[in-house]
């Protein structure tokens, strides 16, 4: 399958599966004789697999260390949980991070007259730089 058929079918853009292939997460795909990429079934699966990795939030390197032990048919599923457990911890420290953000933007709106005044004390806060 040319790159075009596999962007379709998997919902990567060309330009992505290029992108991984120059960072290495995908293996270089073999040339046609016209010199076209072509793609197999197993090279879809593994971009199914990267993009769903990446819809869940994991970083290009943790999506190669999963991509690395879902092919190691010998790994260790405590190996996997690790990598997602990293993740866990990320994506909570994220979400709190998040939250903090949300809390300073309700405080700052609703000191915030929303009138024709000049006061504003979300203006200031961003001056400020707290």
């Amino acid at each position: 399958m040319n790159i075009g058929t596999v962007a379709r079918r998997t919902g990567v853009p060309a330009r992505t599966i290029r992108y991984y292939e120059s960072i290495g997460l995908m293996p270089p795909a073999s040339r046609s004789e016209n010199g076209y990429r072509a793609y197999t079934s197993r090279d879809m699966e593994a971009l199914r697999f990267i993009q769903r990795a990446r819809n869940l939030g994991f970083s290009i390197r943790d999506v190669a260390d999963l991509l690395a032990l879902w092919r190691d048919t010998s790994r260790a599923s405590a190996d996997v949980k690790s990598v997602a457990t990293r993740h866990i911890e990320e994506v909570e420290r994220r979400i709190a991070e998040l939250e903090s953000i949300r809390r300073t933007l309700l405080d700052l709106t609703h000191r915030c007259h929303g009138d024709d005044r000049p006061d504003c004390p979300i203006l200031d806060d961003l001056a400020a730089g707290v």
